[in-house]
């Protein structure tokens, strides 16, 4: 766990997902302030990620957002922590911090749980391009 930068906010993503991988494309192009970090849940060093900070990848597979020494966050919860971190537009996401977690992940579970049927599924996970390197652990 020595080789995660503090400083950044980690992203777990389910690296063989097309929407996941979808949605680390979109974060990245509008991660102006180089907030993010994303390495792949089937990765090792997702694995021991999850593992340092306890997740049950049994409820959750599909995104988790961690600060080191601080929090994590899964499920609909990170991906408004994520929205909130972009700006612009994207912090007006946070007003669905006023639903109740219970329902705003029913939502998100709805969508990940289809996710492969809509959107497919790789047989491996991504090999970012030498520009965007950078942002992955």
């Amino acid at each position: 766990m020595d080789n995660i930068p503090k400083e950044k906010k980690i992203i777990l993503f389910d690296g063989v997902c097309n929407f996941c991988d979808a949605a680390v494309q979109f974060i990245i192009k509008r991660d102006n302030k180089d907030i993010f970090r994303f390495v792949a849940i089937q990765s090792d060093l997702g694995q021991e990620i999850i593992k340092h900070i306890g997740i049950d990848t049994s409820k959750t597979d599909s995104i988790i957002l961690y600060v080191p020494g601080e929090a994590y966050y899964y499920k609909a919860e990170a991906a408004l922590k994520i929205g909130k971190e972009l700006g612009g537009l994207y912090s007006l996401l946070t007003i669905f911090t006023l639903l109740p977690k219970g329902l705003s992940n029913i939502v998100y579970d709805f969508v990940a749980r289809n996710r492969y049927k809509w959107y497919g599924k790789k047989d491996a996970c991504m090999i970012p391009t030498p520009a965007m390197k950078a942002k992955f652990l």
